[in-house]
């Protein structure tokens, strides 16, 4: 029998998005469209002293694995730099294509490693991050 897709963790995280949508004097917004499924995120980060993520807000427009991932990665990028985050990245990408690990906290979306129709979906919320921080300056 076929594990369910939608499974109660990913629920949860994709339920658990702040309505809070933005942030105070943001250093930086990104926004990024899925060309495929036409997911939108909206992010907005403000740096401390030494460059990492103070704080991040995200407005998010998508299925629930990408805001399962949007919830991961609001969590994820909170006191990183820049470098980190890219690492993060990667490291996500290749883990969805098979290879390595995931990072932490990651692992929920285990169940649409199959889909990669939905691996899009879930970078998504990294690419809105890292187009913020690029605004930035970071």
């Amino acid at each position: 029998m076929n594990a369910p897709l939608y499974t109660t963790e990913i629920l949860r995280l994709a339920a658990s998005l702040p309505l809070a949508r933005s942030v105070a004097d943001p250093h930086g917004r990104g926004e990024k469209r899925s060309a495929t499924c036409g997911s939108l995120i909206r992010t907005e980060v403000r740096l401390d002293g030494e460059g990492r993520v103070a704080e991040v807000a995200q407005a998010v427009q998508a299925c629930a694995f990408g805001q399962a991932s949007a919830a991961l990665v609001r969590r994820f990028a909170v006191g990183r730099g820049a470098e980190d985050i890219f690492a993060g990245r990667a490291r996500l990408a290749g883990w969805l294509g098979g290879e390595g690990d995931a990072p932490a906290g990651f692992e929920a979306l285990a169940p649409a490693r199959c889909k990669t129709g939905r691996h899009g979906a879930m970078l998504l919320p990294f690419d809105a991050l890292i187009a913020a921080l690029q605004q930035a300056g970071a």
